[in-house]
């Protein structure tokens, strides 16, 4: 069983950044894979970042290359989520995920994944 918890969302206007955290309990953090969704308001859950359980491989949407990046310190059962260049169309709440794996590749689709957040909003001003 993995919990975890999201924090770091907040309001920030056009340009500005953001870090979100992701805390997950239990021992079994560095078995899993990690991955970032955001939900705005009337859209699906789609994926933001992903990330290996070792950290070496991580993907992206296209939507945020070169402005977010994924990262994770296993020694403090966590995952972030670096922002920057945040734009209006980045407003949604962001939910951190987590799948148990023995393998080396991240995973990109909503149910790939075993454990949710509750999320953390974020808000984006123009």
């Amino acid at each position: 069983q993995v919990q975890l918890v999201e924090s770091g969302g907040g309001l920030v206007q056009a340009g500005g950044s953001l870090r979100l955290s992701c805390a997950a309990s239990g021992r079994a953090f560095s078995n899993c894979a990690m991955g970032w969704f955001r939900q705005g308001p009337g859209k699906e859950r789609q994926l933001v970042a992903a990330i290996s359980l070792s950290g070496v491989a991580a993907a992206y949407a296209d939507s945020v290359k070169g402005r977010f990046t994924i990262s994770r310190d296993n020694a403090k059962n966590t995952v972030y989520l670096q922002m920057n260049s945040l734009k209006p169309e980045d407003t949604a709440v962001y939910y951190c995920a987590a799948t148990l794996t023995s393998g080396g590749t991240y995973y990109l689709e909503p149910v790939e994944y075993d454990y949710w957040g509750q999320g953390t909003q974020v808000t984006v001003s123009s």
